[in-house]
């Protein structure tokens, strides 16, 4: 069945901690440190995120989508003004996960496709991303729509991340 993406709500926390847990456990198995993936806990992170809903969502430019399919959130992916304005670009896509089960069969590509859209109309241009490096799956995704390798890394909590960027078409 095809997902829907539309806003979250409060109410999509526990569906989306319940896919950003199990994506870092199937995507980032091998490059994150395995005791990182053991410690994740849904219970823990949908806790987390109902207490800091307001304040995650005080910008009214940034954007927190779900797709959702038979009634369950399969994928989820946050969007809004850059956390640093690097090189004039002001928009940033923070977050995109669909699960595992969901690979491959159009969530991610909606989600990202409502993510940009949202930018542009905000006003956005150009978005930049972090993704872990050495991912190649989401490597491949990003290049598939547009989203290339712009020399940029940083390294946090121990992970290398490289940047990715996108000039965005209205």
């Amino acid at each position: 069945m095809t997902a829907h993406v539309r806003d979250a709500t409060i109410g999509d926390a526990a569906g989306i901690a319940r896919v950003r847990v199990e994506t870092w456990r199937a995507a980032y198995s091998g490059l994150v440190p395995k005791e990182v993936l053991d410690r994740l806990d849904v219970q823990r992170e949908t806790a987390h995120r109902v207490e800091r809903w307001d304040e995650h969502h005080a910008d009214a430019g940034s954007h927190d989508l779900v797709a959702v399919a038979d009634s369950e959130v399969v994928g989820w992916a946050f969007a809004g003004r850059a956390r640093e304005e690097l090189d004039g670009i002001t928009g940033e896509l923070y977050a995109i996960y669909a699960h595992s089960e969901r690979w491959s069969r159009g969530v991610g590509k909606a989600l990202l496709a409502e993510a940009e859209r949202r930018l542009i109309a905000d006003g956005h241009r150009r978005a930049y991303l972090w993704m872990l490096d050495g991912n190649a799956r989401a490597a491949a995704f990003y290049d598939a729509h547009g989203w290339h390798l712009d020399g940029g890394e940083k390294v946090e909590e121990g992970l290398h991340e490289v940047r990715r960027v996108k000039v965005l078409q209205p």
